[in-house]
């Protein structure tokens, strides 16, 4: 069921946005090489213990996931691009790593991800990341009252197509409110002008993500992370975005 939040409602929700913004900023600035990613998911953590607010992941157990997550962060490295389960790896020079969280404040969730290279980067690595970036650009600039659903998956797929990058459809954006995951779903790639028309008080996640060469992915044998099928790289942004009379409001907006 979609729902549609009240300009109080989404008031009350920015609280959780600006956590959740200073989580990926405060572990943006930690990764970095020699790094453990137990460390990282420590740290956020750490962070929820101390704002009082609720992890979205620990007890998650949604159909694909082999068992309830475990952790408070999802931090995929390199060809894993998606929901990475936090183990005992410690970040290599020139890893790309995406950071992936969400949680809940006084009962409001926001969910948003980020994605850089640690140490050295490859070129195609950063030109990777900028596209991923891009397309979330585009996505939110057409989260516009008045238009319609596809235009945000089209406007986030034109950005992939002119990179070059192929684009997977199974998993996508979503709405977001008392609950991480909600309707509506909000594919990575779609016809401009077709499905709901977008009003005021419709709170979504918008997600691109993108792999180098491929669109087609794998779950890793710990029966969570998501990874591409042809060891190429991946690449992964989200914001939470309100949808007002006045445009998109980027909930997870990073200072």
């Amino acid at each position: 069921m979609i729902e549609f939040r009240t300009p109080t409602q989404i008031e009350q929700m920015r609280p959780a946005g600006r956590f959740v913004a200073s989580v990926i900023t405060a572990l943006a600035e930690k990764a970095d090489v020699g790094v453990n990613l137990l460390k990282l998911d420590a740290l956020a953590h750490q962070m929820i213990r101390e704002q009082g607010a609720e992890s979205c992941y620990i007890d998650y157990h949604p159909s694909f996931g082999a068992m309830p997550f475990g952790k408070v962060l999802c931090t995929s490295v390199n060809d894993a691009v998606l929901h990475g389960l936090p183990h005992d790896y410690v970040l290599a020079d020139g890893d790309l790593l995406s950071v992936d969280f969400a949680c809940s404040v006084d009962g409001w969730v926001a969910d948003s991800a980020y994605s850089k290279v640690v140490g050295t980067a490859r070129q195609e690595d950063l030109d990777l990341i900028e596209t991923t970036d891009q397309a979330l650009a585009a996505g939110i600039a057409a989260a516009a009252p008045g238009n319609r659903l596809g235009d945000i998956s089209a406007a986030i797929g034109d950005v992939a197509r002119a990179a070059g990058l192929l684009v997977n459809l199974q998993f996508g954006g979503h709405g977001v409110g008392r609950t991480m995951h909600g309707d509506p779903h909000i594919a990575n790639d779609g016809r401009a002008g077709r499905g709901l028309k977008l009003k005021p008080g419709l709170v979504i996640a918008i997600e691109p993500w993108f792999l180098h060469t491929t669109d087609e992915i794998h779950i890793d044998p710990d029966g969570w992370t998501i990874k591409s099928n042809d060891g190429s790289r991946g690449a992964h942004m989200e914001h939470t975005v309100a949808i007002t009379e006045d445009g998109p409001l980027v909930l997870t907006a990073r200072d």
